[in-house]
């Protein structure tokens, strides 16, 4: 992975979040990268329960300050970061504080998901595709983790297709066991059609369920990873049916080699 450029973007990485296998792999993977002398960036929402002062974040100017329009709404970007102690890894947080200053990630006290949990997905992917411009860094591959991110392939290959940052750039996204029972926003299909993203690419959006969601990230990726020993069935299938590299689960004792074989050996040729 010498000298490769690799974007992990998720939903959760630690030590920002409790441990869970999206947030230890978000974490795992890019360590691993980083120690084979690839060059890495991480990208994850910068929630209201993050601990700013303990996690030293702060805010990067000239990556902040354009707005971002969601739904027909201008909402101000604002882009944070923070090195992870010991590994030389930088984070850059997207952040706004309507979408996320409450103190808690994607649900309230109750369990009950945030009713605007679709517009944070398509900030997220929006804000992580023009940082990365303005960074102007282009990545080898891009990994995807959590549902939250889950637009960032179709953004990238139909909003941003013709961006030539990314021409080269290859998207793994990895299916986890990590879902929701209900469904987002049932208008999120009007926010993202607002994008003037065909009908067809978005078709599962007529039911905004994590498995539909998971679907389409599926269908824009140029690869996949399986990141639960056991996923939801219909997924298991869909994945099967794609017709695209599908690398099996591996526990987080055992997967440095077969990622680092699967980014070189399927995703980059």
């Amino acid at each position: 992975m010498k000298d490769k450029r690799i974007l992990y973007v998720s939903s959760e990485v630690v030590p920002y979040l409790p441990e869970t296998e999206i947030s230890s792999m978000s974490f795992e993977a890019p360590k691993m990268v980083n120690k084979q002398g690839g060059q890495i960036r991480i990208f994850m929402p910068r929630y209201g329960n993050i601990n700013e002062r303990r996690h030293q974040l702060h805010e990067v100017i000239r990556l902040s300050g354009i707005n971002l329009v969601i739904n027909d709404l201008d909402m101000p970007l604002i882009i944070k970061v923070a090195s992870i102690p010991k590994e030389r890894i930088q984070v850059y947080f997207i952040d706004n504080e309507e979408y996320f200053k409450r103190k808690a990630t994607l649900t309230d006290e109750d369990g009950k998901l945030f009713s605007d949990n679709d517009e944070r997905a398509i900030f997220f992917a929006k804000g992580v595709i023009e940082t990365v411009k303005k960074l102007n860094w282009s990545p080898d591959i891009i990994h995807v983790n959590g549902w939250l991110a889950s637009l960032l392939p179709i953004y990238l290959k139909e909003y941003y297709k013709n961006e030539p940052l990314f021409t080269d750039s290859k998207i793994v996204t990895s299916v986890y066991n990590q879902s929701f029972d209900e469904t987002l926003d049932t208008k999120m299909i009007d926010k993202v059609r607002f994008d003037n993203i065909e009908e067809e690419a978005i078709k599962h959006l007529d039911k905004p369920s994590y498995v539909n969601l998971m679907k389409i990230a599926i269908d824009y990726s140029d690869a996949l990873i399986k990141g639960s020993e056991e996923i939801p069935k219909e997924l298991e299938t869909y994945l099967a049916e794609s017709n695209k590299p599908v690398l099996e689960y591996f526990s987080p004792e055992e997967f440095a080699e077969p990622y680092s074989e699967f980014y070189t050996s399927q995703v980059l040729n």
